[in-house]
């Protein structure tokens, strides 16, 4: 689940909510350990996102660069015009590894950073894994 939720937050596309969805039904460990293990492990995902923006933007044409131009266009317009706030919503499938990147790129302080996104990473989470338990059948 760790490193299913990590590469999700990085360089491959990835959804580990199913991950997380699929472990709970199956019942292979405590849910609310499965969500602490994945909210960890997407958060230090955006950590490296933040890190390839703070010192590896050089390279964003670079095919691995775990963001596209047009998504970093888009996310700094959106950044600049909101704010660090728009960390919350860095769990976003679409734009939420591009506002990471930003974040590095704009040196966010990396503290602040890490406590915004993990809030909205975990939070999702948390909603993923309650509906999961609420849901008939499972």
């Amino acid at each position: 689940m760790f490193w299913g939720a990590f590469l999700a937050a990085t360089i491959l596309p990835g959804a580990s909510e199913l991950m997380l969805i699929g472990l709970i039904a199956e019942g292979i460990a405590d849910p609310w350990l499965l969500v602490l293990v994945a909210g960890t492990g997407n958060t230090l995902g955006s950590v490296v996102n933040w890190f390839c923006g703070r010192f590896m933007l050089r390279y964003q044409e670079r095919r691995w660069f775990p963001v596209k131009p047009k998504q970093l266009e888009a996310a700094t317009r959106f950044f600049n015009r909101y704010g660090v706030w728009t960390l919350l919503f860095a769990w976003s499938p679409l734009g939420g590894d591009a506002l990471t990147v930003i974040a590095g790129t704009l040196r966010v302080p990396l503290l602040p950073f890490v406590v915004l996104v993990a809030i909205g990473k975990f939070a999702r989470y948390v909603v993923v894994a309650g509906a999961t338990l609420a849901w008939p059948g499972l």
